[in-house]
């Protein structure tokens, strides 16, 4: 079974390193500036936790914690609203955030973390409609312990300069994006890794073919059906040179702003059920993931529990038929 465990990791880290930077998180409308910087302050000023324990069961399995910190400056003025003193219906004002963002993942002999800084701005292009954009500068530190893994043929040469060794690696590099965004919907793109690892790397490049630039599309859309109901739809396109592209949708429904719960789908990947609910300033929501088709050869679900504190920001007292949640 270890060495079933180990093989299963080898083939991962050499032939499917690509897809694992391509992170799968089932919530991933609660972690959208990762994704997108523009999207950084989007709901206000709050603190953020994420834990994904993969494969469930699985001995070495990928786990995954996430927290971040986003500061929409907005927040904290003194003013009150966007009204301006012309007496126009919006402001033209820019709106400023600042985001800090910590991911450490691992899987077996293979971990990997990252720092993210993240500025994102808004501009009111109108009563509707906001435009946003934004950039992240990101750290990433990557290890592979070639002691903990073991091979059918030794000699393989595709192996040879990993066994044994404690192989380390690192980048600097930098994602771009661009969003779009009204009362009830968001339209987004982003750029991740923009230069391929070729800011700055250093350390040994074992894991050189993962540096590929990555393109990310999230949209979301939500709307009241009755005073207390509402539904919300998310949806994430993935793409790069290295892995098909996937794409995921989650529909939830949403009571008063307080509870809600939905499923998604992630094509040939996995099917996911999600429930939550909000305390005053405080988010709780738990995913369950059971995966299909092309991962079900391992067949264990994956769970994922998210922590969110809204500090400042988009309140609940929000009138009747008005969705807030993503």
């Amino acid at each position: 079974m270890k060495n079933y465990i180990l093989l299963t990791i080898l083939a991962f880290c050499s032939l499917s390193a690509a897809a694992q930077t391509r992170k799968y998180i089932g919530n991933f409308s609660q972690v959208r500036s990762y994704y997108n910087p523009s999207l950084t302050g989007q709901e206000g000023s709050q603190l953020k936790t994420l834990y994904r324990n993969q494969w469930t069961g699985f001995e070495d399995a990928p786990k995954t914690i996430f927290a971040s910190a986003e500061f929409n400056l907005s927040d904290f003025k003194k003013s009150k609203g966007y009204q301006l003193n012309n007496g126009t219906a919006y402001s033209t004002d820019m709106q400023h955030s600042l985001g800090l963002l910590l991911l450490r993942e691992s899987f077996g002999p293979y971990s990997e973390t990252q720092a993210n800084l993240s500025y994102g701005s808004a501009l009111r292009l109108s009563e509707k409609f906001t435009l946003r954009w934004g950039g992240a500068l990101t750290y990433t530190l990557l290890a592979l312990d070639g002691n903990k893994l073991t091979v059918d043929q030794e000699n393989d040469p595709k192996y040879v300069r990993l066994l044994g060794q404690h192989n380390r690696g690192s980048k600097m590099d930098l994602n771009l994006g661009l969003t779009l965004e009204a009362k009830n919907f968001y339209l987004s793109y982003a750029m991740q890794d923009v230069t391929e690892g070729k800011m700055i790397k250093s350390g040994d490049v074992f894991m050189e073919e993962m540096y590929a630039r990555r393109h990310v599309g999230l949209a979301g859309y939500r709307t009241a059906i009755t005073d207390d109901l509402g539904l919300v739809l998310n949806t994430i396109y993935q793409h790069d040179k290295q892995a098909d592209a996937t794409i995921e949708g989650q529909l939830k429904t949403v009571y008063q702003n307080m509870l809600w719960a939905g499923a998604g789908y992630r094509n040939n990947l996995a099917f996911t059920a999600t429930a939550g609910i909000k305390i005053s300033k405080l988010q709780i929501s738990y995913l369950y993931e059971s995966p299909v088709a092309d991962a079900a050869n391992i067949d264990k679900p994956s769970n994922e529990i998210t922590l969110a504190y809204q500090f400042r920001g988009r309140q609940s007292a929000a009138p009747q038929k008005q969705v807030l949640l993503w």
